[in-house]
């Protein structure tokens, strides 16, 4: 009888969440599949997968950074030799865990690993989570045809719609049923609750609009759930009077933010490609303030959302406390209308990406899903 051994996975994903918590959330679903599989993730050792790939418990390879100018710079120049030596250290990697596929989430890791993964004649599979695509997957695209994409539109020829892998935790929430437990957990009370976050390290303009018009929220019986990130949190404290800040619970951080979203009626926060996706999935209607620098993608990420009912969308300069008075309170004030907000959202969302992602990994492998 011929022993089959284990599949050997190498994901390429790292720099931001964004680009790590979907690679951990496939490689939770290939293990679920099958706890024999072998996962290795490349990265660097001052990216963020440093810390999250070995607290998911996985490997983390690392290989040198390269970052990609999105302009004509000196720094353009130099970049083939980068390339060069990150996929020599790549090719390593691929031959000491004998990969069976790469699995690239896009950003500078993810070049290497297509490249790296050509060479050795490895299948590999591009997933974009962005509304438009980065160049490294844009480059890898051309390369494989095992291609998926968060939404439709983002540049990737042939690119299955399969939204973005998340983790079960999110996936899986029933806000209605966890609501009460989370909100005591925040120690809040009943009646309409805005969550407010700017990402893993706030965002300055959100928490200066928000306290301006804490008064005028506390007044109308809104309570907040203000993450305002590590290096903000005491500045947004300091901020509120007395009044606000009986209703306002102001953290630097939340690290299950499944708690916070099951906790909360309406979301005020930027447009990453992550944020959308979760709260499309959980049906949580927001208020999308994207990033006011880049190539405007954070518009685009939530721009399926919008159109479709499940969200608003709101410019950062145009984001400030008579726009909380006039747009979000009232909103907050409107409970028929964030139930249809949030069932037109949850129309969009994906639950099952991670599973849907699993399949064409297998079919990639020619292994059984």
């Amino acid at each position: 009888m011929r022993v089959v051994s284990p599949l050997s996975v190498v994901l390429a994903g790292g720099g931001t969440a964004g680009h790590v918590e979907p690679a951990l959330a496939l490689a939770d679903a290939l293990r679920r599949r099958d706890p024999a599989t072998v996962i290795t993730a490349l990265g660097t050792a001052a990216g963020l997968e440093a810390r999250l790939v070995p607290a998911r418990g996985y490997a983390l390879a690392e290989i040198p950074r390269v970052p990609l100018p999105r302009r004509p710079t000196p720094d353009l120049l130099r970049v083939p030799t980068r390339v060069l030596a990150a996929v020599r250290r790549t090719r390593g990697h691929l031959d000491r865990v004998d990969a069976d596929v790469v699995v690239g989430f896009g950003g500078y890791v993810a070049l290497p690993a297509y490249l790296a993964a050509r060479r050795r004649s490895t299948p590999f599979v591009v997933h974009e989570a962005n509304a438009r695509a980065g160049l490294a997957n844009r480059v890898g695209a051309r390369l494989t045809p095992h291609v998926a994409a968060a939404v439709a539109g983002s540049g990737l020829s042939g690119a299955v719609v399969l939204g973005i892998p998340l983790r079960a935790a999110v996936a899986g929430l029933d806000r209605a049923a966890a609501a009460g437990g989370a909100r005591a957990a925040f120690g809040l009370r009943p009646g309409p609750v805005l969550l407010v976050t700017g990402g893993s390290q706030g965002a300055r303009n959100l928490n200066a609009a928000i306290t301006d018009a804490a008064d005028d929220l506390a007044a109308a019986g809104v309570q907040v759930l203000h993450v305002a990130g590590p290096k903000q949190v005491d500045a947004v404290r300091g901020r509120l009077t007395v009044t606000s800040g009986t209703t306002h619970q102001v953290l630097p951080y939340v690290d299950r933010m499944e708690f916070a979203y099951a906790a909360a009626d309406l979301v005020v926060c930027r447009a990453g490609a992550m944020t959308c996706a979760e709260l499309a999935a959980v049906g949580l209607p927001a208020v999308y303030v994207p990033l006011p620098i880049g190539n405007g993608e954070q518009a685009l990420n939530a721009a399926p959302v919008v159109r479709a009912g499940g969200g608003l969308l709101v410019e950062d300069a145009a984001f400030d406390a008579d726009y909380v008075r006039t747009t979000v309170l009232p909103l907050l004030a409107d409970g028929e209308r964030l139930a249809a907000m949030g069932t037109a959202a949850a129309a969009l969302g994906h639950r099952d990406a991670d599973e849907a992602l699993a399949d064409l990994v297998l079919s990639a492998t020619r292994r059984p899903a």
